[in-house]
């Protein structure tokens, strides 16, 4: 009986061409990491884009995200509204999105039906100026979003007033 038993394994094993004793398969590596800002770099535009807004009198929120959507760096100015940290992530989201600044793309949602829908499919995204990409060398490397000032006008000066100061490279 166990002979038989023994005999009906190799022959299952035989007639399977040797399935059993493959290797299984590798799986594939992981996506390399997101081109992102160096900290202090991140950390230096979120501090310049929150004083910008300061000196007019605006408490707002900067938010840094790497190119692949993920937080860098989040401050909270003192005072700033508790919904501006979601703001301002969703303005540096649509400016990755686009690789353009999230006001212009709010201009082409008037304009462009592909985009407008891409709008209404994606809730992350939002038409409102404050949003920011952060390029360097032609590569898109992340995005600088700020909300809480009275006006998308007034989060953009601020984050284009933190770009002309600090230097991405």
């Amino acid at each position: 009986m166990m002979k038989a038993a023994a005999f009906g394994a190799a022959l299952a094993l035989a007639l399977s061409g040797g399935a059993l004793a493959q290797t299984p398969a590798v799986p594939p590596l992981p996506p390399p990491p997101a081109r992102a800002p160096a900290m202090a770099v991140a950390v230096d535009l979120a501090q310049t884009a929150i004083a910008a807004c300061a000196a007019n009198g605006y408490k707002v929120t900067a938010v840094v995200l790497d190119a692949a959507a993920a937080e860098r760096v989040l401050i909270v100015a003192d005072g700033a509204a508790s919904i501006t940290p979601a703001i301002g992530t969703r303005k540096a989201f649509t400016a990755i999105t686009f690789k353009a600044p999230s006001g212009e793309v709010g201009d082409r949602v008037k304009t462009d039906p592909a985009v407008a829908a891409q709008f209404k499919a994606d809730t992350r995204l939002i038409p409102w100026a404050g949003g920011e990409p952060l390029m360097w060398g032609g590569e898109l490397i992340g995005a600088l979003g700020v909300s809480g000032a009275p006006g998308g006008d007034k989060d953009d000066a601020c984050a284009k007033a933190a770009l002309a100061k600090v230097k991405l490279g």
